[in-house]
């Protein structure tokens, strides 16, 4: 064994107690950080250096997480063992002030990079469970985030993600949003790829909602029992919403009723909608049986937009859409370029398109 792989396995071999100091390892160091019922999570983040890993015992934690540093894992024992929910908020954590969960930021000159969120639960919150602003190759697996008020998991300002065998169930709004930016009318962001596949979405006001972004991909995912699936939205800003990819998901049974809010009428019965997006993909997914009246209701549509943004150049192709109500395909703008083919439908309005 050489010099280096001795020095690897005795590095990656530190641990230490969250309630116990450690000195600051060397450059090349990974320290692993166990932290138990009762201890901080906050505490053990504090102490952690950019490669460090926080590794949470089997049990409830009672609190609010900051994430600064950049490369930090933060790993549960699994989601069914090791949950997150509220408790005291203290004055300087703007974290749980916010009613968050957890909490990954960066900033405009410094975004935080390649943090990773693995195997636990959050639950419960006021506002989102997993919030993310400014991060580069943000990673959450493994994770459930249920009965947030407002977000399962938010993210704007942050490009490569990667969110996979995540649970997004009952919360108040999306279960996954993922946008440009929440406070400022700005152009469509490039996401630089990020990725949001093999995901359950269950019960929430939507399932995902993709924002004014460019450059991202929804796959392999399931949603069921939400009010909507699956929302794309844009508007008039430049660059525009699009180039996104929307592949072999498996969408059902969406019947849930939302009442209207100030951006959107009552939702109820729909699959995947697009709405201001252009030049994107919707492709090879199973969109079954959801049913209803609204003004956004059946498997796949093309909605009008309430600023005025069309869709425009989409391709809709070979989807298994039906017995969706009030249709299987709809397009409701008039935006150019728009093609539908090779799908398995019944009805489409206007009608033709199956």
């Amino acid at each position: 064994m050489t010099k280096r792989q001795i020095a690897y396995l005795a590095c990656t071999a530190a641990v230490v107690a969250s309630s116990v100091g450690a000195a600051a390892p060397s450059a090349d160091c990974l320290t692993v950080h166990r932290v138990r019922p009762g201890e901080s999570i906050q505490k053990a983040v504090n102490t952690a250096k950019p490669g460090d890993v926080i590794v949470l015992s089997p049990g409830t934690y009672h609190e609010s997480v900051s994430i600064t540093v950049s490369g930090l894992t933060l790993r549960g024992a699994g989601a069914r063992s090791t949950v997150i929910v509220p408790g005291a908020a203290s004055a300087d954590n703007a974290c749980a002030k916010a009613g968050n969960g957890i909490c990954v930021t960066g900033t405009k000159s410094k975004p935080v990079e390649r943090v990773t969120v693995r195997s636990l639960t959050v639950r419960g919150f006021t506002k989102n469970g997993l919030w993310a602003t400014r991060a580069d190759r943000l990673r959450v697996e493994g994770v459930t985030s249920e009965k947030n008020g407002q977000w399962g998991l938010g993210q704007e300002r942050s490009v490569r993600g990667v969110f996979r065998h995540d649970t997004f169930e009952a919360n108040g709004d999306a279960g996954l949003f993922l946008g440009n930016t929440v406070d400022a009318e700005e152009g469509a962001l490039d996401t630089q790829g990020t990725v949001v596949s093999h995901n359950r979405l269950l019960g929430n006001r939507i399932g995902v909602t993709v924002r004014r972004l460019r450059n991202l991909a929804v796959a392999h995912n399931e949603a069921t029992g939400n009010c909507a699936a699956m929302m794309l939205v844009g508007d008039e800003n430049k660059p525009r919403p699009g180039a996104l990819r929307v592949r072999s998901n498996y969408v059902h049974d969406n019947n849930k009723y939302c009442p209207a809010t100030a951006r959107l009428p009552y939702l109820q019965g729909s699959g995947i909608v697009l709405t201001g997006v252009e030049d994107s993909l919707v492709a090879r997914n199973t969109i079954v049986n959801n049913v209803g009246k609204a003004t956004m209701s059946g498997g796949i549509v093309l909605a009008r937009n309430f600023k005025g943004a069309l869709n425009q150049r989409n391709e809709i192709r070979d989807n298994v859409v039906t017995g969706n109500g009030a249709t299987d395909l709809a397009k409701q703008d008039k935006g150019k370029g728009n093609s539908f083919r090779g799908n398995r439908c019944a009805t489409s309005v206007p009608a033709g398109m199956c």
